[in-house]
């Protein structure tokens, strides 16, 4: 068991779910996530105490972010790069950011269903995102979650997002790599390269590239890399890859993760990756401080009994948004 470095005093149930999570228990890094992803503000000082104890343990692992268009075969390929990751000795977790469990909720049954062979492997580990709260809070959350598997003993973390747009470049915020999956037949796609998805990636995979997709798979690498000239790469000290891949038959998956370890070791030796870190940490504190903003708001109850009346008149053309937000804040007392 790894020492406790921190001088924080803990209670004896966050103390012996430390302890847990450091022994690698799944039940209890559950319940930490658990812990973490609750909106009683009790349980949220708790997880607090819960990841400062932690953090310690935190920061070693990859930490890669997928993201892909319905029917990519993004779920699938997770599960074959997972399982492979697992096969030479890597403890895999996967979480995910999805904007709309906020309406929909989770399903855990469905991420395990979806990912079959991780699902049944003792070193993986599979969490949906939170079921409630704005995309920043989910976003929040998920890094917290991180952390905790970090804790474990998880060296790599693939985030993937479900949803698209704002929830691909809050993933891209909170990971060292960010990968896009893309299909064969490139032609709808390279519209979707100018609205600044690949913009965001430090890979693009085409998935797919068996029996007869190789050729199409291979075109549309090609058209990729043609794109990929006119465009701003995320990082001055890296080349963007494009790689041709299949979750089906595993064809590419070892050369594919070759990539992430080789970016690391890359960015790491210009002092760019420890800078990404850094990074990430303050847009933390961002998110973590917009999610209690937005709670304060909402549980203010001033605010409950005028907030009605402001959003009528705003909505029929009476009080124009800024003077609404002036008298909010005004309520608020800010």
């Amino acid at each position: 068991m790894n020492p406790r470095p921190s001088p924080v005093k803990l209670s004896a149930d966050i103390a012996g779910l430390s302890d847990g999570v450091r022994k690698g228990e799944r039940a209890m890094v559950a319940r930490a996530i658990t812990l973490a992803e609750s909106r009683r503000s009790d349980h949220q000082q708790a997880a607090r105490e819960l990841v400062q104890d932690l953090l310690p343990l935190t920061g070693k692992a990859a930490r890669v972010g997928i993201t892909g268009a319905p029917g990519v075969g993004k779920s699938t390929s997770i599960d074959t790069l997972g399982a492979y990751l697992t096969g030479i000795g890597h403890k895999v977790a996967v979480l995910a950011v999805d904007p709309s469990s906020a309406r929909t909720g989770g399903s855990i049954l469905g991420d395990k269903t979806r990912m079959a062979r991780l699902a049944a492997d003792a070193n993986a580990f599979i969490r949906p995102s939170p079921s409630a709260g704005t995309l920043g809070g989910v976003a929040a959350k998920t890094r917290e979650t991180m952390l905790i598997c970090e804790a474990a003993g998880y060296d790599v973390i693939l985030v993937e997002t479900v949803g698209i747009g704002q929830s691909e470049t809050a993933v891209a915020d909170m990971t060292d790599f960010f990968l896009a999956l893309m299909l064969p037949g490139a032609g709808d796609e390279l519209q979707g390269i100018k609205k600044g998805l690949v913009e965001l990636a430090d890979m693009i995979a085409v998935n797919k590239a068996d029996g007869d997709n190789i050729a199409r798979a291979r075109t549309a690498a090609a058209e990729y890399r043609a794109a990929l000239h006119i465009l701003s790469p995320r990082s001055p000290n890296w080349q963007v890859p494009v790689v041709t891949y299949s979750a089906m038959t595993n064809d590419g998956i070892a050369e594919l993760w070759a990539k992430v370890e080789e970016h690391r070791e890359c960015l790491s030796k210009t002092g760019e990756f420890a800078e990404r870190r850094r990074e990430q940490q303050v847009k933390w504190m961002w998110a973590i401080l917009e999610d209690r903003w937005r709670g304060r708001i909402a549980s203010d109850s001033k605010l409950k009994a005028k907030l009605p009346q402001i959003e009528t008149a705003v909505a029929d053309g009476n009080l124009s948004p800024a003077l609404a937000v002036d008298d909010i804040m005004a309520t608020l007392g800010w």
